[in-house]
């Protein structure tokens, strides 16, 4: 039995990638890090984040140090695949079996892996009889679990608490939003004015609690999202009216950076500008504080590119890296049984549409990819979705508003995501976009 999906890698539909590229496809749960983790207590006061209430998730690609003092946020590659050994060996014990056998099947490939194999080292017994079963390396029962996008709609679940739009808000027909989205809605309604429609707004930022009352009146995901992964709790959302000005939205809303986001929805609209790429789904206004900042899994020829790709088009170049690691492993030579080229993994007919000319030239590719991230991230709201319709195309993301049930696209986000997050539980801030699925 086939035990572990190879991701797919490449803009847009292509196949399984280049074996010339790295993989980041193993591991358990990245959990969140309890403080007492630590192989080794500071010698003096370490640097952490200001503002920050709650204590902030440790990650795999913290740097170890941050102005000569260390950095709390870091978590060694031990601490994050020793924490995934635990969990394994407590889920164990609560099904009854004491010795197992925990490693990751990809772990020599990836700094973080999102896959673990369970491998029972028990004389087992059914129905108080023994079994021959071969406990040894050949043998044994073993179980398989990886992380995948939380959901059917892939946005962002989890934490109830988590990707909310902080505030501050404006009001427009009553209803609250980011105040960039209400100057937009002006100018939106200002055209539609001149048309003759008189546009309101039904509906704008909702909060992931009142998210949760109207999914318990209507729990039907295609129409009502669950809490935790509404568009409408990033504060970019507006359902608009009337139904007469529906054909009108549909052709004019792009001109004022709008955008339908379901083709079953005609009166849903986003904005499209000040996207967030943060994983988790939402910043306030503007670009995540950390837009530039750099996973140390990056080689050092590429991180000026990296940083300078992020800088202008608003993407965040962790995202951008993470990307380049599961597509290539950044090799700038790579190619795909599809016909999927260069460091971003581009398919031809992408490339083209992005102006690249050369996908092997590793600059004008990672300001392609950025470019493309931008676009996806505008039209779909959402890190993961954008990951996905990179992978699988916009057509099938934009068919359902989710990601597609593609066992190497979900696997490809989820592998992503995974390198983003580093460490962190897949129901907290960590990891929210994660959720966990038995494979074998």
């Amino acid at each position: 039995m086939r035990t572990a999906a190879r991701p797919p890698s490449s803009s847009w539909g292509c196949s399984p990638r280049s074996s010339s590229g790295r993989s980041c496809s193993a591991g358990s749960r990245p959990g969140s890090a309890d403080a007492a983790t630590s192989s080794r207590p500071p010698t003096s006061r370490p640097w952490r984040p200001r503002g920050r209430s709650r204590r902030p998730t440790r990650t795999v690609f913290e740097p170890t140090e941050v102005d000569g003092l260390p950095n709390r946020n870091h978590l060694e590659r031990e601490q994050y695949l020793a924490l995934g050994r635990r969990a394994a060996e407590r889920t164990a014990r609560r099904n009854g079996v004491q010795q197992v056998a925990v490693t990751y099947p990809d772990g020599d490939r990836s700094p973080a892996p999102v896959r673990v194999r369970v491998r029972v080292l028990d004389d087992l017994t059914v129905s108080g009889e023994p079994t021959d079963v071969d406990p040894g390396p050949a043998g044994g029962v073993r179980a398989d679990a990886e992380l995948v996008p939380a959901g059917t709609l892939g946005y962002a679940s989890g934490d109830a608490a988590q990707g909310e739009y902080p505030g501050p808000y404006a009001y427009r027909s009553g209803k609250p939003m980011r105040p960039d989205v209400a100057v937009a809605f002006d100018r939106l309604a200002a055209g539609a004015a001149r048309a003759g429609i008189t546009l309101y707004v039904v509906s704008g930022y909702r909060s992931n609690a009142e998210q949760a009352v109207l999914f318990a009146a209507h729990p039907d995901p295609k129409w009502v999202a669950p809490p935790g992964t509404s568009l409408h709790r990033l504060g970019t959302e507006l359902d608009l009216g009337p139904a007469t000005a529906y054909g009108w939205l549909d052709a004019h809303a792009g001109d004022y950076h709008f955008v339908r986001r379901y083709p079953w929805e005609p009166w849903h609209f986003g904005y499209t500008l000040n996207a967030s790429s943060s994983a988790r789904g939402a910043t306030s206004v503007g670009v995540a504080d950390r837009r530039t900042s750099l996973p140390s899994f990056v080689p050092a020829r590429y991180a000026p590119l990296l940083a300078r790709a992020a800088q202008r088009w608003n993407v965040s170049a962790a995202l951008l890296a993470a990307q380049l690691y599961q597509e290539s492993g950044f090799n700038p030579f790579a190619r795909s049984g599809a016909g999927a080229q260069g460091i971003a993994q581009f398919m031809p007919g992408t490339a083209a549409q992005y102006g690249l000319i050369d996908p092997f030239d590793a600059p004008a590719a990672i300001e392609a990819q950025a470019h493309l991230m931008r676009d996806l991230l505008r039209q779909f709201g959402s890190v993961p979705l954008a990951l996905a319709a990179y992978n699988a195309g916009p057509k099938r993301v934009q068919a359902c508003g989710c990601i597609p049930p593609i066992p190497e696209t979900q696997a490809y986000v989820a592998a992503i995501l995974g390198l983003l997050h580093g460490a962190g539980d897949p129901s907290g801030a960590g990891a929210a976009t994660l959720a966990v699925r038995l494979v074998r």
